[in-house]
């Protein structure tokens, strides 16, 4: 075995979805820096590869996540010709709409992009990581997933559905060694916050509460963390043999988490509709 490569827990080399942008792109710049070789894999990725001191290299490639035939032509052909040892799913979008809005085409979409696809990938790269013997699978989540905030009701499902495919596969895996961890972050700005899809009616009696409430997340993302942070969080997890299921990006959502389990559901109610249901 190479001896660079044996200094890498999962080996050296990573798929990341969405990794043309955001937090897949920082993911990607990351890993690359010290010396992985990184499929950045997006609908549009940039046309170069891309080399590093160290050997690291990031390398473009086409995946729809949401189109069963492009993953599967893209994973068999990458995965007959890389040993990928670790995958972060970083794929994601959102939608801003009352809660009981059934937009089937946007809700679709919006399940199959952040929860299905993971499925759809994995279905995959599960089994290559078991002929291997080790693998780390990495979920960008959200607090989204343990925090419900107005008016993006159907973006945090979509991200609570996570929490509870990676606590049953964290079980199944475990007599496979391999890894399977959740990332969340609160506001942190990206290109996510610009491309976020807004399904309201202007005639719809909740439409001023849900722009003033979506205008006050926004401008929380605008103003939090880069994605720089989240990158950081996700090497980190790549160098641990037991990785925790769920790591909760800053300091003040951890405490918001700790006290969620402690305080009554009607108080942390209330605390959520203060920080979001409030006239401008």
């Amino acid at each position: 075995m190479n001896s660079q490569i044996a200094n890498f827990i999962y080996g050296n080399k990573v798929l990341i979805t969405g990794g043309s942008s955001g937090i897949g792109l920082a993911c990607a710049r990351l890993f690359s820096r010290h010396g992985y070789i990184v499929y950045a894999a997006s609908r549009n990725p940039h046309s170069e590869v891309l080399k590093f001191d160290g050997g690291g290299e990031i390398r473009p490639v086409r995946l729809d996540v949401c189109d069963p035939q492009s993953v599967k032509s893209t994973l068999e052909s990458l995965l007959a010709e890389a040993d990928i040892g670790i995958v972060v799913h970083s794929a994601g979008i959102g939608i801003a709409c009352p809660a009981e809005s059934y937009l089937q085409d946007s809700i679709e979409r919006l399940m199959d992009t952040n929860f299905n696809s993971i499925l759809r990938l994995n279905s995959y790269l599960l089994p290559h990581f078991r002929s291997r013997g080790s693998g780390l699978c990495v979920m960008i989540s959200s607090v989204a997933s343990i925090f419900p905030i107005p008016f993006q009701s159907h973006y945090c499902a979509s991200k609570s559905a996570l929490e509870s495919y990676a606590g049953a596969l964290r079980m199944e895996l475990a007599d496979y060694n391999i890894k399977a961890a959740l990332v969340l972050p609160g506001d942190t700005n990206t290109g996510f916050t610009g491309a976020r899809n807004f399904s309201i009616d202007e005639d719809s009696p909740y439409y001023e509460a849900c722009i003033n409430a979506v205008s006050k997340m926004e401008k929380d993302e605008l103003a939090g963390r880069g994605p720089e942070s989240v990158s950081d969080v996700v090497y980190r997890l790549a160098n641990k043999k037991n990785p925790p299921l769920r790591t909760i990006i800053g300091l003040e959502y951890k405490l918001f988490a700790f006290m969620k389990r402690l305080l009554p559901d009607k108080l942390v109610e209330f605390m959520l509709k203060k920080v979001y249901l409030v006239s401008k």
